[in-house]
């Protein structure tokens, strides 16, 4: 190190931030250190031209005369908003951002030197508060939406700060301090700093100036963020400042588009990370019929090529984008798609049936005036939309948000397709087919009840159609499900394709690449499975990232996402959070963004709520319904089921009218291994009825009843199965029962077990098929709860004893030496223990409450409950 030549030792100091310490290893390094020449040199190399002069001030006990003078001569900047704030700080006059010492440590007289330099430079410096550089140039940018009469600071005045005191934030880097809990302490910045590419935004003629006082593009955050020392990404960066380049201007402005497509393009020639974005894009068109000016200058640019993207593809993209969201039935945004898809028509299916949903669907609307056949037709004309088949009426009913048909039926006998006369139009007959279609499509989108009610009305035949469609295609089996034993991935991902909660999961698959482009395919009874679905493996993604299902373009994701945001909305979410001198305001600006991305209409009607409705509580069609929502877990429809009654009347103390639970139901979720959703416990603590699945309810004269071909087995039930209708409680203590030790029977001929038929264990499929041969009637005075207590109790046995074969598998297999082999118990197994537990302890509070026959079994002593038999022993032995 001693022997290193000066070059090579300056570099190495340049490379240090502290090199304080090194300069005491030796008398050489400290020497070297007190060449004016180095410690001038240092502050340029390490710091930069542009920040040299603050960081020396900093150092003030190394900072002299003579290094002032290097500095000067050498390049380091000096402007006048820096001499300004210095002099605040050094004589206390005004408290800045500032919070260090900095300028007071420089010795007075190199100060007063500094300040001599300043002077013969720029003459006569302001200094009073509020009259430095930065206020003004604050100002500027607070008035930029101000009529120009009202402006105190003009586009002028700024470029004089720019250009002959030579304006720019001084302090670009961020000192941050983290405590223990990792939260901002201190930090250090000119609030300038990110807020100065705002005022090139606004005025880009400011560019050339800034770029000649050393500005370069620092992707800091953007302006009225109340921790400005957060740094963002460079496209979030880049968005904002293209934001406001493109945002509207005021009615008194006299901006043109070439302006903006001008500004933008000279902006883009500085930095080559400067593009116009697909989301700043997507946000000014969906400006396009508000912001004309904005949207004439993106067209410009992408006639002229300036755009690292075709705009016809991004405009094909965002219109897609409305297929399954609720805002395509905002009237202002729907004269919005409708322009752009007037610039830019496109042949794409999904953007097709956009735009004639937002025309049926605003001609439908109550708040605006109908529309005649004959003004649609000329309106889809205008836009290249015609002909109109029965394919595109089929798609447009199917459409989750779509909830009245009259215009679309009034112009369907007008002008689709051709009557068997030879005539225009769909006969009675024809639309009478395309109601029955979209019907049987609809019972798998779980929000079109208004819709299918409607469609009801006007031809009772649609509920034949629906009820063949339910008991044909989804009805659901145990065996039709993946066992959790075998597939935990496909047990996992399982949904049933009725009674979906669309609230928290969407809609589901509507449209597919397929079902846009093929015809209706007849609804007969007898069709399978794949003849009536239209959903294929190569759906639709309906996302706000990509829409036709193919892999994204890894060139596309870093030219921006695109959303349904405005450009003003995305302009007002920044200043939501000012600056720190300002309070936090809140802002409302039409539709709530929120609300318009949602997935479901405004005010929908589950399809299972109309199915029962229609059909009634105790029907076929709607035990399909109540089975897709236990496997579904639906609880808003599993409250409307069990919870309430037929009709609007609420009843809660009788489950006469609501739809049953049945023993089907927890042997589905058992092959799943799901949780049993807590109203199916309630509603058996509140005195359900006992029935091993849908057939044990449904009445051969049931209009819906199930073409199923399995036997009905059925358990008969007294009438005094609730528990309002239980036996009352003797008055005489002698008649009680209490203490007398029930006669237990042996459940080997009377229960069945819960296995499966092709279980390994032979006698458990002997005593399956024995059981099923059987009709079961359980005693006098038996109530529903110890029923289902009983049979639960034996599935949890049936259960217990699959995870023990499953373990023994594992451990026989497992190698020699290998850790012991621990599998958890499914979550069906767990709430099932606890639940079964909780029913029993219910049980045993009525037996003592209304003094049954001792007649019952006691199911207390149930080999896989040893928690529930310590305690029920503990407790005979107290007694």
């Amino acid at each position: 190190m001693e022997r290193l030549c000066d070059e090579i030792l300056q570099l190495i100091f340049c490379e240090l931030t502290e090199p304080g310490p090194l300069t005491q290893v030796s008398q050489h390094f400290h020497r070297f250190s007190q060449d004016p020449y180095v410690r001038a040199h240092y502050f340029l190399t390490h710091y930069g031209p542009v920040e040299a002069m603050y960081y020396a001030l900093g150092r003030g006990r190394i900072l002299t005369e003579r290094v002032l003078d290097i500095l000067l001569t050498s390049g380091a900047h000096l402007s006048r908003y820096l001499v300004q704030i210095a002099i605040h700080h050094y004589f206390h006059t005004q408290a800045h951002f500032i919070k260090t010492q900095w300028c007071r440590i420089v010795p007075l007289r190199v100060f007063l030197y500094f300040l001599k330099v300043a002077e013969e430079t720029y003459g006569e410096i302001p200094r009073g508060k509020g009259e430095d550089d930065g206020s003004t140039f604050v100002a500027f940018l607070k008035e930029n939406r101000y009529p120009p009469q009202m402006k105190s600071v003009t586009w002028e005045n700024v470029q004089e700060l720019l250009e002959k005191y030579k304006f720019i934030p001084f302090c670009h880097r961020v000192r941050v301090i983290y405590a223990l809990d990792l939260r901002l302490t201190n930090y250090c910045q000119d609030p300038i700093t990110p807020q100065f590419p705002l005022a090139l935004a606004i005025e880009p003629r400011l560019l050339p100036y800034a770029v000649s006082n050393g500005f370069t593009m620092d992707y800091k955050v953007p302006p009225f963020c109340q921790l400005s020392c957060f740094l963002l990404t460079i496209s979030q960066y880049r968005d904002f400042v293209f934001r406001k380049m493109f945002e509207r201007p005021s009615a008194s402005s006299e901006t043109r588009s070439e302006d903006i497509a001008e500004n933008v393009r000279e902006l883009c020639k500085l930095d080559s990370a400067m593009f116009v974005s697909r989301t700043v894009a997507a946000e000014v068109c969906m400006e396009a019929t508000v912001n004309v000016i904005g949207y004439k200058a993106l067209k410009q640019l992408d006639k002229s090529g300036h755009l690292r993207f075709e705009l016809s593809t991004l405009i094909e993209d965002l219109l897609k984008m409305f297929l399954t969201t609720r805002s395509i039935c905002n009237l202002s945004t729907g004269d919005t798609l409708q322009h752009l898809f007037e610039d830019y028509p496109s042949t794409d299916a999904a953007v097709r049936l956009v735009v004639l949903v937002v025309i049926f669907t605003s001609a439908d609307n109550p708040n605006m005036p109908t529309l005649t056949a004959a003004t649609i037709r000329t309106k889809l004309d205008t836009l290249g939309l015609m002909p109109v088949t029965p394919k595109d009426a089929y798609n447009i009913l199917l459409n989750p948000f779509v909830e009245r048909y009259t215009a679309l039926i009034n112009f369907a006998k007008e002008e689709i397709g051709v009557k068997g006369d030879g005539s225009k139009g769909m006969s009675q007959v024809d639309i009478n087919k395309l109601f029955e279609d979209v019907a049987a499509k609809c019972v798998e989108i779980a929000c079109k009840g208004k819709l299918l009610k409607k469609l009801y009305h006007a031809h009772p035949a649609v509920k034949d159609v629906i009820s063949d469609v339910v008991l044909q295609k989804h009805q659901i089996n145990v065996e039709d499900l993946p066992s959790w034993e075998e597939d935990h991935e496909g047990c996992y991902a399982y949904a049933a394709k009725l009674s979906k909660d669309f609230m928290r999961f969407g809609v589901g698959e509507v449209h597919t690449t397929e079902s846009l482009s093929m015809e209706i395919k007849e609804v007969h009874p007898d069709t399978e499975k794949g003849d009536i679905s239209l959903e294929e493996d190569n759906t639709m993604e309906t996302g706000p990232d990509h829409e036709d299902g193919a892999p994204q373009d890894e060139s596309i994701s870093e030219l921006g996402e695109i959303t349904q945001e405005s450009l003003t909305t995305m302009i007002r979410q920044d200043e939501m959070t000012p600056v720190r001198s300002r309070r936090r305001i809140s802002y409302s600006y039409g539709l709530s963004d929120s609300s318009g991305k949602l997935r479901y209409p405004h005010d929908p009607v589950h399809i299972g709520r109309w199915a029962r409705a229609l059909f009634g509580s105790r029907s076929s069609v709607t035990a399909v319904f109540m089975t897709h929502a236990v496997i579904n877990d639906n609880c808003s429809m599993l409250h409307h089921y069990l919870m309430f009654g037929d009709g609007t009347q609420t009843n809660l103390t009788s489950t006469q009218s609501h739809v049953p639970v049945t023993l089907k139901h927890f042997k589905l979720l058992a092959r799943l291994g799901r949780t049993p959703n807590y109203y199916l416990w309630y509603d058996i603590e509140r005195g359900a009825e006992f029935f091993v699945d849908e057939n044990d309810y449904i009445t051969n004269d049931n209009p819906s009843r199930t073409l199923s071909s399995r036997p009905n087995i059925k358990v008969e039930a007294p009438a005094s199965t609730t528990i309002s209708s239980l036996p009352p409680m003797p008055s005489s203590p002698s008649s009680s029962t209490r203490g007398k030790k029930r006669p237990r029977r042996s459940a080997a001929g009377v229960v069945r077990s819960y296995a499966d038929p092709d279980s390994d264990d032979e006698d458990i499929a002997n005593d399956s098929l024995l059981a099923s041969a059987q009709e079961e009637k359980k005693k006098p005075g038996q109530t529903s709860l110890q029923l289902w207590i009983q049979h639960l109790g034996l599935l949890l046995k049936t259960e217990t004893r699959k995870y023990n074969e499953m373990k023994k598998r594992l451990e026989k297999n497992a190698e020699p030496g290998a850790p012991k082999v621990r599998i958890q118990k499914n979550d069906f197994v767990k709430s099932l223990t606890s639940n079964l537990r909780n029913l029993r302890k219910h049980e045993a509070e009525n037996r003592i409450k209304f003094q049954y026959d001792d007649v019952a079994e006691d199911y207390s002593n149930d080999e896989d409950d040893d928690e529930y038999v310590s305690r029920r022993t503990k407790r005979k032995t107290t007694q």
